[in-house]
């Protein structure tokens, strides 16, 4: 048996707990700050107020206050903060953990350099660790996953990542069960990129459920051929911004790929687009939505200022990135949603 902690008991971070628990694995949820409300609720119920179903038995609760007795022992660490906390975790949670202890990473995201390069998470928490002389053992998942499917125990495929392929395994194999399908890489840079760039992507496609109904009434049927010619649009770009950040491999695109169909079925991106789509502007979209944290107009805005730099020093064309470029010009209030079709058309003669 090991001894399984998560940091963070968001949807994501605590639905982890299912999985490891169901493996016979001692499982400790550490809510951050922000969570003692739901460490409350768990530890008066045995379920997080967003599931449907209660965590299996033996699962032990924690506030932020006794992280360090939950991490004390632990074989691995699941860190279980969104994107907006990753200034925190890499603060205040991982100085705290051993060299020797592995840390999987359910945040997704990227960061953007003055010089417009893009970098993952895991990188800007190594990066920052090692100023002060510190290392840590970081890991990631990535892919097509929803915390209330997997809570459901709806079949799902995910990538672990990291530098070390024992390590993989290792985490794997506590993690895995007949319903949670884990494969491995050493690939960080394609499937953080891929999992963080399809949320902006994913805003797109929704553009044009919005524009729809826009165009036929709010109740019209939906209509695939437009979403359908948007989604391979978006995997273009995701192709070549991998390439151009060095993915080592570009199947992880794959991975990126269903993780981005996911997305535009459901969530808070869908929402989104769907109103600046129906003409809504970005003020009034969050307005509509009332404070709803949306990590993905950051990643497209983070992304999207990368390709500029870039392409102002010729190691980037605007003109490959039509949809990215599109949905920032959105954001940034500087157009409304009228989707750029011709410009995804392409000539090829082999």
């Amino acid at each position: 048996m090991s001894v399984v902690t998560i940091i963070g008991a968001g949807m994501m971070g605590s639905a982890l707990a299912f999985p490891s628990r169901e493996n016979g694995h001692d499982v400790r949820l550490v809510g951050t700050h922000l969570d003692r409300e739901i460490i409350d609720t768990c530890r008066a119920v045995g379920r997080h107020p967003k599931f449907k179903r209660d965590f299996p038995d033996g699962v032990k609760y924690y506030q932020i206050e006794e992280m360090n007795a939950a991490i004390d022992g632990a074989d691995m660490i699941i860190g279980g903060v969104s994107s907006f906390g990753v200034d925190w975790f890499g603060e205040h949670v991982l100085p705290a953990i051993s060299e020797e202890t592995p840390v999987l990473t359910v945040t997704k995201g990227l960061m953007d350099t003055p010089d417009g390069r893009l970098i993952t998470y895991p990188e800007l928490w190594a990066q920052r660790l090692a100023e002060k002389g510190l290392k840590r053992n970081l890991n990631a998942v990535g892919g097509p996953c929803t915390s209330y499917e997997l809570v459901a125990h709806d079949q799902t495929e995910v990538a672990f990542c990291g530098s070390d392929m024992e390590t993989l395994r290792r985490l794997k194999r506590i993690m895995a069960t007949d319903y949670y399908h884990i494969s491995l890489t050493t690939d960080v840079v394609g499937i953080e990129s891929a999992v963080a760039l399809k949320n902006g992507y994913a805003l797109g496609i929704a553009l044009t459920i919005g524009i729809n109904q826009r165009e036929f009434g709010i109740d019209s049927e939906l209509h695939y051929n437009s979403q359908a010619a948007v989604f391979g649009q978006s995997v273009r770009e995701m192709a070549g911004l991998l390439r151009y950040q060095g993915a080592d491999d570009l199947n992880n695109l794959v991975v990126g790929a269903g993780d981005l169909y996911v997305t535009v079925y459901g969530g808070r991106t869908r929402l989104v687009g769907i109103l600046l789509g129906r003409g809504m502007t970005i003020d009034q979209a969050k307005a509509e939505l009332k404070g709803v944290t949306l990590e993905s107009l950051v990643v497209a805005e983070r992304v999207a200022r990368a390709v500029r730099i870039a392409a102002k020093q010729r190691r980037l064309s605007l003109d490959d990135y039509p949809l990215l470029m599109h949905v920032d010009d959105i954001l940034a209030g500087r157009s409304g949603a009228d989707i750029p079709w011709e410009s995804f058309t392409y000539e090829y003669e082999g």
